[in-house]
């Protein structure tokens, strides 16, 4: 594992040595996969500053192979710097990471054409943004925005989530409407605040998209919680064209592996991100953290959505289980890693290696915190 000082390029994209890819978009074929294999490890420095930005909570990364850039989504909701977008390089050769460059860096813009306002200012009509992918078909990026459902002594602000198409500026473009349990409500129904959409991927040549909520709906039942008590979260299933919702899928999150420190102390296990394998497997990456541990429990499923019931029309899990849930099963468990990983939210396909495998990367959101990381962990992907 090594830390990387960032190259920071202030001109035009610069291409760096790596591996070969491919820019033909119905061409792309993803691999089979029945391990992942770890690779090499890079962080950037804390609170690294770039065209006047801080640089860190790093929530989630998408490799575009065309142009051979990564976009990677921050979830600063404009306190540090106005709401925004990061591209940048990973250079991968002789099996390990080069360097980690940023290129650029945009802002992201609401439907009124006006940046977001910070959030400790405006709660209701910042954006707490945390996934992104970007659709070559369309081209433009789509991101997810978690809304807001924050209750403290007399404050009641209550903000919905959003599914945003912008252009690669980061300027808007339209949004998919949600269905109606997916929405935030004062009182204890639909979404918890902080819990929504950490992850997103498309589906049959980006003609649909899977988006991931991070935890359980409070009908679906409770959250995860240390020992044997698990939670149900929901995939929902969109057509992009139609902007309609085709299905949900329910899919269980391990229970967290380590009690809070002191007890009763704050703890969370959840979906932090997703990516196709094909039109009818995923990868989920849950991330879970407890109160008094550093590090985060990260661990990588490979989920098959092939038999899974349609539980759109299903208001509870918790009074009505899933008929056929999502099948998984386990990759890895980054415990294995012999280091700490902290808190991965992001993973995508990258380059392929020289013996034609492909390459996944994830990235880590550092929470702005000094005792945390920014990683890019490189692994190879073993049919």
């Amino acid at each position: 594992m090594r830390f990387l000082s960032v190259i920071v390029l202030l001109g035009g994209i610069v291409l760096l040595p790596s591996c070969r890819t491919t820019s033909k978009v119905d061409k792309i074929k993803l691999p089979e996969v029945s391990s992942l294999k770890f690779l090499d490890s890079a962080s950037i420095p804390f609170n690294m500053t770039y065209r006047g930005t801080v640089a860190g909570g790093l929530s989630g990364i998408d490799f575009v192979p065309s142009r051979n850039i990564y976009y990677m989504i921050c979830d600063d909701p404009s306190v540090l710097s106005p709401a925004r977008f990061y591209t940048a390089q990973v250079s991968i050769s002789n099996y390990g990471i080069d360097s980690v460059s940023l290129v650029a860096v945009d802002s992201v813009w609401n439907d009124k054409g006006q940046l977001y306002p910070d959030i400790r200012k405006d709660r209701i009509h910042s954006a707490d943004m945390e996934a992104m992918r970007y659709n070559p078909v369309r081209d433009e990026l789509v991101r997810s925005s978690e809304g807001q459902r924050y209750i403290k002594d007399s404050t009641r602000d209550f903000q919905q989530p959003e599914i945003v198409m912008m252009e690669r500026n980061g300027h808007y473009k339209d949004s998919l409407p949600l269905p109606g349990n997916v929405r935030v409500f004062e009182q204890e129904k639909g979404l918890r605040h902080n819990m929504v959409f950490e992850g997103l991927t498309f589906l049959r040549n980006y003609r649909e998209m899977i988006v991931s909520v991070e935890d359980a709906l409070y009908e679906d039942g409770s959250s995860a919680a240390t020992g044997d008590s698990t939670a149900w979260v929901r995939f929902l299933h969109f057509d992009i064209s139609k902007k309609k919702q085709l299905a949900q899928y329910a899919y269980q999150v391990d229970a967290v592996p380590h009690p809070a420190t002191p007890a009763g102390a704050f703890k969370v296990n959840g979906v932090s991100d997703i990516l196709a394998m094909g039109n009818h497997h995923l990868l989920v990456l849950e991330r879970a953290w407890s109160t008094g541990r550093g590090p985060s429990d990260i661990r990588v499923y490979l989920a098959d959505l092939r038999r899974a019931s349609n539980i759109a029309g299903n208001s509870s899990l918790k009074a009505a289980p899933a008929r056929r849930p999502v099948h998984k099963k386990l990759l890895l468990d980054m415990a294995s890693l012999g280091f700490s990983t902290y808190n991965i939210e992001g993973l995508t396909f990258g380059p392929d290696l020289p013996n034609g495998h492909r390459t996944l990367v994830f990235v880590a959101d550092n929470n702005f915190r000094d005792i945390e990381k920014s990683q890019f962990l490189l692994f190879e992907v073993i049919p």
